[in-house]
């Protein structure tokens, strides 16, 4: 995700006013921890891999060995703003943008990213020394009504396709429009069929319920929801329900918990302690094998205008007018503006390795935590990339 809503990932951008004073009361479950209250994180010793399921290919190649990351998702979609049909704006991921977009993707893993490989097959996943990214598209807007664009864009190095973004588009219904109770569309079965037919992964991140639980139903592939979080303990719709996150593990997919704060919690100060508690209650739903990590800001940390993004400062100028709107269309959940966006301890390229000591911190056990940190994303790539 980039700082602004005329980014190429509008998620990342829903910021929100900082109201970081007072420390909130944190509810039940979680740890509270030297670590939770904002002291200064101790990196724990790395037992397993870690891996990542929403990133971006970074400015600087040098960052993802930074990063400590093993295994990534990478979004290589590319779009621009757009107006739909209901007068909406909206990131419109157009086949000219994309097409340009993952071909450039690939030529810098080529040429730029030295120790990174791009992940085609599961020979290309964890092996010693190396990084593995695997590509993905936030929505299938580029594919539109010709489904031929599935393997085309395969051949260039595709391998999860998402099926909506924050719209609703010709394949599927988003979050946003879940009220409807629509689902897939009559094209967007014929998608997923063609996606188990040449080997993409289905991604139901930012899917309406309607959408996942039909998606789950008719895929004879695992599916995964690659980011996102708990609507058990945010009621938003963007998060998934506990039906969804039950769904995706019981394909044998993997549930991605993200860091973006707004969507974990309400309370004035995030907390890794939030973010620990979402884990948990996706762990609890889906069974440890089927949680993992993800990101969905840039790898290296969300900025806004060159600085490390502040949420008092930074929040209602970038999430802000996107937010209103969404309220203005009667979306559920889109109630007060946020008052943050990122968890200060996590917006960092040592995000992982503080992730993994915040599970610790919060009781998972060392083997635990090493599944969810990217052994789970890892076996995933395994055996179904193919």
């Amino acid at each position: 995700m980039g700082a602004s809503l005329t980014n190429p990932h509008p998620l990342a951008r829903r910021a929100f006013l900082g109201g970081l004073a007072a420390s909130a009361a944190f509810a039940a479950g979680a740890a509270s921890t030297a670590f939770a209250a904002g002291a200064a994180p101790s990196a724990p010793k790395k037992t397993g891999p870690y891996a990542d399921g929403m990133s971006f290919l970074p400015e600087k190649p040098e960052d993802v060995r930074r990063s400590g990351v093993d295994l990534f998702i990478a979004d290589v979609s590319k779009g621009e703003m757009d107006v739909d049909a209901r007068g909406y704006k909206f990131y419109h991921r157009k086949f000219e943008l994309c097409d340009r977009s993952i071909t450039e993707a690939a030529a810098r893993i080529r040429t730029e990213f030295k120790d990174v490989d791009l992940a085609l097959s599961p020979g290309d996943i964890g092996n010693p020394g190396r990084i593995a990214a695997v590509f993905q598209f936030q929505g299938c807007e580029p594919i539109a009504d010709d489904l031929s664009r599935m393997q085309y864009f395969r051949d260039k190095g595709l391998r999860i396709l998402q099926l909506t973004h924050n719209e609703s588009n010709a394949h599927a219904t988003a979050y946003t429009d879940e009220k409807t109770g629509v689902g897939l569309s009559a094209l967007g079965a014929d998608g997923v069929r063609e996606m188990n037919r040449i080997g993409l992964v289905p991604d139901v991140s930012h899917a309406s319920e309607p959408t996942a639980l039909e998606t789950v139903a008719l895929s004879k592939a695992p599916v995964i929801l690659s980011h996102g979080a708990c609507r058990a303990l945010l009621n938003h719709p963007r998060g998934a329900t506990d039906r969804m996150i039950k769904a995706v593990a019981d394909s044998g997919g993997i549930f991605g918990v993200f860091v973006m704060s707004f969507w974990l919690t309400d309370d004035p100060v995030p907390l890794p302690a939030h973010y620990v508690a979402h884990i948990r209650h996706a762990v609890n739903v889906a069974g440890l094998d089927n949680v993992g990590v993800a990101n969905d800001y840039p790898m290296e940390g969300l900025s806004a205008d060159g600085h490390p993004f502040d949420n008092a400062r930074d929040t209602v100028p970038s999430y802000g007018p996107w937010w209103e709107g969404n309220r203005a269309r009667g979306i559920p959940g889109f109630g007060p503006t946020p008052t943050h966006a990122v968890i200060p301890e996590f917006n960092s390229i040592e995000r992982l390795a503080r992730i993994h000591q915040a599970l610790l911190d919060g009781g998972f056990k060392p083997r635990e935590a090493d599944r969810i940190m990217g052994a789970n994303w890892t076996r995933f790539f395994k055996e179904n990339l193919r």
